[in-house]
């Protein structure tokens, strides 16, 4: 539950300059999720060097897109991590009156494709290296930056892989998504599959003596429909959300060549998105059970109909607790007694998952991630400021 909001939010100084011209030339580096996101992992690599803080890098098996993984204040006996997705999604179609590149300051503003989502809270975290390595704080400062969160959480995984590889064993871990610095302590999951249907061609006359691939998928489709329909009549309310209860959907179909030929093929991809108590694997085990019994009609009249599916992501949920010491950590830095839930994915659950006690909280909100004229304001930049200033004074995370 999201507790009551504090009469008064402190005054916040104004974002550092070297802050800002941090963060907008991260902005200014085309992140895309199908571009390479090298340079900016370089550029991260070369400030730390400048401290003399070396970075591990763990790249992908095409070698165009990197993890970075840096601890200020080596020795240390143990680290909280600042975690920072790399890429960003494109601006293909959308009305943008600024340069989504441009990193434009106006009107309290710093527009620009991942200002908000979340290039903001990395690069006022990249300002604050030489704060945490001087800090007298017992704990370490992890800066974990991932590729292709946009696109299922891939990266992510191999950087958490190496860090235990590495006998990394983090205290903590804060994740910048846009909460608009107020620490959000859950997530759903979110699981998209792909299938593909098999069917057998024939003229549109015979249709007897085919195997209607559009036709089968559709029962795939209705089969999710009413899952969906069946969680929000039937699951428990998990009150915080948006939509308090799990959900399915189809996002795309392909299939057929034309009007009189019955079609062979057909595709489509679908997600659930489940709550943090609902299990996603067991929804996605029913959609195959059900595949499983309409396969053997199809393959009666053609053996090699069928069904196939392919995993696209899955990205689990994340529950926190307000009681956990990172996430009292969070609301002090913050300057906030509440804590929320978020609609959208994150790679708290992965971390949280790996044994980490985690929380998400960064600048700006996510309903100005995604967006034609993308911005973060600089009121939630300064209060990110103080956040990280206010992790550099902190002695302990209980």
């Amino acid at each position: 539950m999201i507790s009551a909001p504090p009469s008064s939010l402190p005054a916040f100084e104004a974002v550092s300059a070297r802050a800002l011209r941090l963060i907008q030339t991260l902005v200014q580096m085309n992140t895309v999720s199908h571009h390479s996101n090298l340079a900016l992992i370089h550029f991260v690599r070369d400030e730390l060097k400048n401290f003399g803080v070396a970075s591990r890098i763990t790249i992908n098996a095409e070698r165009t897109k990197a993890n970075l993984f840096a601890t200020l204040g080596e020795g240390k006996t143990a680290g909280i991590i600042l975690s920072g997705h790399t890429d960003t999604v494109p601006w293909d179609g959308q009305d943008w009156t600024l340069e989504p590149l441009s990193a434009t300051v106006r009107d309290g503003k710093l527009y620009g494709r991942g200002s908000c989502d979340m290039k903001g809270f990395i690069g006022m975290a990249l300002a604050h290296a030489g704060d945490f390595l001087n800090s007298a704080a017992p704990f370490a400062v992890h800066l974990a930056l991932s590729y292709d969160e946009e696109v299922g959480c891939m990266g992510v995984r191999e950087l958490i892989a190496d860090m235990k590889d590495a006998g990394i064993a983090p205290l903590a871990c804060i994740v910048g998504e846009p909460t608009s610095m107020v620490p959000a302590t859950a997530h759903k999951g979110v699981y998209r599959y792909r299938c593909c249907v098999r069917g057998k061609e024939a003229h549109s006359s015979l249709t007897p003596q085919s195997v209607n691939a559009i036709e089968m998928a559709a029962r795939v489709v209705c089969k999710l429909r009413d899952m969906a329909e069946g969680f929000e009549a039937n699951e428990p309310r998990y009150e915080g959300f948006d939509v308090p209860f799990s959900t399915a959907s189809v996002g795309q179909f392909h299939g057929g060549i034309a009007d009189n030929v019955v079609p062979r093929d057909a595709e489509f991809r679908y997600e659930f998105r489940n709550l943090p108590n609902a299990d996603a694997i067991s929804m996605q085990k029913e959609v195959l059970a059900f595949a499983a019994r309409e396969q053997p009609a199809m393959q009666k009249i053609a053996p090699e109909a069928g069904f196939n599916f392919e995993t696209i992501c899955e990205v689990p949920a994340f529950l926190g607790s307000a009681h956990d010491a990172v996430t009292r950590l969070a609301q002090r830095l913050a300057g906030e007694d509440r804590t929320t839930l978020v609609a959208f994915g994150t790679e708290a659950g992965l971390f949280k998952s790996a044994g980490i006690p985690t929380v998400v909280c960064g600048p700006g909100s996510i309903t100005q991630a995604h967006q034609p004229d993308e911005f973060v304001s600089l009121d939630q930049l300064a209060r990110c400021q103080a956040f990280m200033r206010g992790l550099v004074a902190t002695k302990t995370i209980a």
